[in-house]
């Protein structure tokens, strides 16, 4: 197996981060060949999504989360920022991890699908993602 923990910015916004070229320079370093990608977010406030972006679902996906787990004061959850909470209940909607086909060194992607890290938590702006390469 191969591993590799990478660092993402997000900042201090909501975010949806493209991670598809940096896992396709993962399996080009691990070589190539056939297997199962596993992509992991190691956070209690953060998901793996694979999704269309740069055509507005990826804005859709959070505005669409800020309806479903609006910021305000009806979490029990109180730490850090107002509305905080809801971060905690991201990954019961958009889960930590997904695994992915690898065919010929390539994750077998749909035409428009990307693998993407969720990120509502505006009070961590850096996150780890676990990627995981399965030789089949």
């Amino acid at each position: 197996m191969h591993s590799e923990l990478i660092e993402i910015r997000t900042g201090a916004e909501e975010s949806v981060v493209d991670l598809t070229d940096r896992i396709g320079r993962f399996l080009s370093d691990a070589g190539g060949g056939d297997g199962l990608l596993n992509v992991f977010v190691p956070h209690a406030t953060a998901g793996i999504a694979v999704i269309e972006t740069g055509a507005g679902s990826d804005t859709d996906l959070l505005a669409q989360l800020r309806e479903l787990l609006p910021a305000d004061g009806r979490w029990r959850h109180r730490h850090g920022s107002a509305g905080h909470g809801r971060d905690h209940v991201l990954p019961a909607i958009v889960p930590p991890s997904t695994t992915v086909p690898v065919l010929d060194g390539r994750p077998a992607l749909g035409t428009w699908q990307s693998i993407c890290l969720v990120d509502t938590n505006v009070d961590n702006p850096t996150r780890s993602v676990r990627l995981s390469l399965l030789p089949g």
